[in-house]
This record gives structure tokens, C-alpha cells and sequence, in this order.
């Protein structure tokens, strides 16, 4: 079982067990964390995807420990000038271990086929209004005058969108 979850504004995948280094979380080490913006979940097959997070879905960790990473070095220099600038910075960290993912909400449990099914019915039951002109054009040339009344004039049986647009901004 596996989760993808947010910690720090980072998005981490994580399986119990795991230890990770993860921005600085708290001075006491040995402390319980628990972290609930819980975007996915696999328990073996069983995907459960949230809207953006997943009601009720929870990871438990134990802060093991405070750390800084490596060392980044900012060099400036300035060539012919005598100028040079040497800066350094450590980031500080926090060792993580996972012990628990828990799911006890109500989320959308599906696998990646069914709700790629369900996009595609969507999709046919509700047209975009974000389309190119070409696409714009084909869409009402394919479309019968009834399902477009009030886009285009009632005296014409096929529009361009540049005529549908101007009749639209008169009427």
C-alpha cells in the first residue's frame, strides 16, 4: 500500500516504513506527526484518488530526527573588479518514518480505467466552450439548427463563428 501525500508543500510517495528528509517540522524529535492532505491511495489495485484530497485519509509519522542537507555554495565574482562573493547555506531538515496510512473516508474509490471512462461519458454530455475556430466551426456545422438556437441567426442554415459571433453581439 502506497500514498502520495503533501508534506511541506512537497509532494512525497510514501509506503509504510519509509523514511524521508522533508522540510523542518517541529524542535522535539520522537514526536508523533500526522499529515491528512492525502491526494492517492493504492492498497494493492484498489486506487482511491481525492478531490483534491481525500476526506478522512491520514498518514502517521515519528520525527526522528533534525538535520541540515548539504551544503549549497553561492559564488559571485566579478571579473577585473576585485570583487568575489562566497556565501553558504544548509537547509534544515526533518528525518520522517512512516507508520501508518489509515483511509476512513468517503472518497472516490475507482481504478484509472473506470474513471477515464467516466471523463469520456462526461465529456459527450457536456461540450467545452473553450474550442479553436476550426473546431467552433465543425461543431456547428455538425450540429442541427435546433440544438443551437439562440448561437445563430434563424434565417441561416450554416454559420461561420466570425457570423454567429456578430449576430450574437447585434441580437
Amino acid at each position: 500500500m502506497y500514498a502520495v501525500v503533501e508534506i511541506g508543500g512537497h509532494q512525497y510517495r510514501v509506503s509504510e516504513g519509509d523514511v524521508l528528509f522533508v522540510d523542518k517540522q517541529s524542535d522535539e524529535v520522537d514526536q508523533d506527526l500526522t499529515f491528512d492532505r492525502v491526494f492517492l491511495t493504492n492498497d494493492d489495485g484498489d486506487v482511491t484518488i481525492g478531490k483534491p484530497v481525500i476526506e478522512g485519509a491520514s498518514i502517521e509519522a515519528t520525527l526522528l530526527d533534525n538535520v541540515k542537507s548539504d551544503k549549497v555554495i553561492v559564488f559571485k565574482k566579478k571579473r577585473r573588479k576585485g570583487y568575489q562573493k562566497k556565501r553558504g547555506h544548509r537547509q534544515p531538515m526533518s528525518q520522517i518514518e512512516i507508520n501508518s496510512i489509515s483511509i476512513s473516508g468517503s472518497a472516490s474509490s475507482s481504478s484509472s480505467s473506470t474513471q477515464k471512462e467516466e471523463t469520456e461519458e462526461s465529456d459527450e454530455q457536456q461540450l467545452s466552450t473553450d474550442m479553436l475556430a476550426k473546431e467552433a466551426i465543425k461543431h456547428i456545422n455538425n450540429t442541427d439548427l435546433e440544438d443551437l438556437e439562440g448561437f445563430i441567426p434563424e434565417d441561416e442554415d450554416r454559420v461561420t463563428v466570425l457570423d454567429a459571433w456578430e449576430s450574437k453581439q447585434e441580437g
